[in-house]
């Protein structure tokens, strides 16, 4: 059985907002003179170009990248030219997107079996005889 992936959605270029900024990190003279970060801001709750379900999952997500307001903000500094980075955070948006396209299967719950139960009762059993050997007894009355 192939199952198919829903394909990500496509972004256009104006909801992108992108910023060229000074890397940190070592890189001697270059990093100093030459703005190759780039910060890539997406805002996720305002995008028409994501459905609901989409929007809501991507959303639900604990993600330290994401605002409270929403956008998803990725700070691409990788490599030493700022092409190379802005492509790595599209590559790492659409990956996020891409996380949350699908969504999760719900857990089907099931019953312990009466085997792992006995085990489970036999263990306890046990426990309290290990346990209940270590009392001390009063063996004067």
């Amino acid at each position: 059985m192939t199952t198919t992936m829903p394909a990500a959605p496509a972004i256009p270029e104006q909801e992108l907002v992108e910023r060229f900024v000074r890397a940190s990190g070592p890189g001697g003279q270059n990093v100093n003179k030459v703005s190759t970060a780039v910060e890539l801001r997406f805002d996720i709750a305002n995008s028409p170009s994501l459905d609901e379900a989409v929007r809501a999952r991507l959303l639900a997500k604990r993600d330290r990248r994401l605002t409270d307001d929403g956008v998803l903000v990725i700070n691409a500094q990788r490599f030493r030219t700022q092409e190379r980075n802005r492509e790595d955070a599209r590559e790492r948006l659409a990956a996020f997107i891409a996380s949350g396209l699908h969504a999760p299967r719900k857990r089907i719950a099931t019953r312990p079996t009466r085997g792992s139960k006995e085990r489970r009762l036999g263990e306890k059993r046990e426990r309290s005889n290990i346990k209940r050997g270590r009392a001390v007894r009063d063996w004067d009355s």
